[in-house]
């Protein structure tokens, strides 16, 4: 009894009644979740290299996190999720002009936080363990070898202690997506923004209800399937972000977090 009077109380402390914080909390939400999982697959992907992840899983873990972000918050805020998707709704009147600068900015702070959990997930908080070197053949026979520090970290260990933006052991495309070399600055423009156009119609036909409808509480799920076909498609080029959130958050988070300002340039030959 006591237990249950206690949780009515929180709960009523809790409960926030402000509308536009309420989708604000849940816009925040609904970023991290699409951001974690997708920096998560990709990061899987590139420190294992490649051998509990590929370009297939982390589409997939893209394409799904869309879907989980959606239900997380659709029926809030609407999961946009995505300032492109935010200003296409305000160019179709259904999305208030006032509101687009505040979901901008709560999109790009959810985006940030997801990296910086990424982060703490694989390359952890500066933990270490002691391991045992094999002993040396030469040398006078020693017999017991030496103890080594190493760190218990994927990126650390993957990118042998440094944090690159370029080369073969490069770790910064984990949180940011870069063009391949072959990719000029104009034709990159060009792929993101036919790839977002696409991603922006194809939505738009979905939420259509003069179109076909999709059976009710799937929609989640075909906007994923979406999502999917365009990586699967256009995704050579850039890694197909389609997403100034899930690109510039992230990649402001590389910048502080130790990469640096190499992660704002062009560099031909990164890996």
């Amino acid at each position: 009894m006591g237990t249950t009077s206690f949780l009515k109380r929180a709960r009523g402390l809790l409960h926030i009644r402000n509308q536009l914080v309420r989708e604000c909390l849940a816009e925040l939400l609904a970023t991290f979740m699409l951001i974690i999982i997708t920096l998560g697959s990709v990061a899987e992907k590139v420190t294992s290299s490649e051998t509990r992840g590929n370009v297939v899983t982390s589409y997939l873990g893209g394409a799904l996190a869309v879907m989980v972000g959606v239900y997380t918050a659709g029926g809030v805020s609407g999961a946009h999720m995505n300032p492109a998707f935010s200003f296409a709704m305000c160019l179709m009147e259904q999305f208030p002009w006032w509101k687009f600068p505040i979901f901008v900015v709560v999109q790009m702070l959810g985006s940030f936080i997801s990296a910086a959990a990424v982060y703490i997930l694989y390359y952890g908080m500066g933990e270490q363990h002691w391991a045992r070197q094999p002993p040396s053949d030469s040398g006078g026979g020693q017999a017991y070898g030496h103890a080594l520090l190493l760190s218990q970290d994927a990126i650390w260990y993957y990118g042998n202690g440094t944090l690159t933006v370029s080369g073969p052991r490069e770790t910064a495309s984990i949180f940011a997506t870069y063009p391949a070399d072959y990719v000029s600055i104009a034709n990159g423009f060009l792929d993101q923004v036919i790839g977002t156009g696409v991603l922006m119609v194809g939505v738009m036909g979905i939420l259509d209800t003069r179109n076909k409808a999709v059976p009710k509480g799937l929609e989640p799920v075909v906007v994923a399937l979406l999502v999917l076909s365009i990586e699967t498609s256009m995704g050579a080029n850039c890694g197909c972000p389609l997403n100034p959130a899930r690109d510039l958050g992230p990649r402001l988070f590389t910048y502080v977090a130790g990469w640096g300002p190499e992660v704002f340039r062009w560099v031909q030959q990164r890996g």
